[in-house]
């Protein structure tokens, strides 16, 4: 019974928060494993990898937070638009410099882009080492002082 029926891929739904592990092992294990091809998945091990990271759904998208703080958001052809990409807050500056670099892999995006956050493609041949960075860039922008300095951020 059901078994005819065509598989379908299962919506991520509110659920218990995820919390990654804190230990820096846990932590540099975390980041060296790349066998996962779904950029999500992908995005989703970065951000777990640091330190007391949650995830929660919101606005119909996965978004990754430290201290109940935003430090990424999923934007999962938001709109009708053509990409799958990450937001992330930015330092000052680095928005118009990474947007003006690579306009294929960067760009302002909607809502947010006007306080300095940056969009990331991660769809097609994402360079998986600058998400990485900016994720923690990101993530250090928000972060409590305590977690800042901790060392599963180097």
């Amino acid at each position: 019974m059901g078994q005819d029926r065509p598989r379908r891929r299962r919506a991520l739904k509110p659920g218990p928060r995820r919390r990654a592990a804190t230990s820096p092992r846990a932590s540099a294990r975390a980041r060296r494993r790349t066998s996962s091809k779904d950029p999500v998945d992908r995005l989703r091990q970065i951000c777990l990898a640091l330190p007391e990271t949650t995830e929660k759904i919101a606005w119909g998208e996965p978004t990754f937070r430290v201290g109940g703080k935003l430090f990424a958001q999923l934007d999962d052809h938001h709109h009708g638009a053509d990409r799958l990409a990450v937001w992330l807050p930015a330092a000052l500056g680095a928005q118009e410099m990474l947007v003006y670099a690579d306009p294929s892999r960067y760009f302002v995006p909607p809502y947010v882009g006007k306080r300095g956050w940056v969009g990331v493609r991660i769809d097609g041949r994402a360079d998986w080492a600058a998400v990485d960075r900016l994720v923690r860039d990101a993530y250090r922008l928000v972060a409590p002082k305590r977690l800042q300095s901790k060392a599963a951020l180097d």
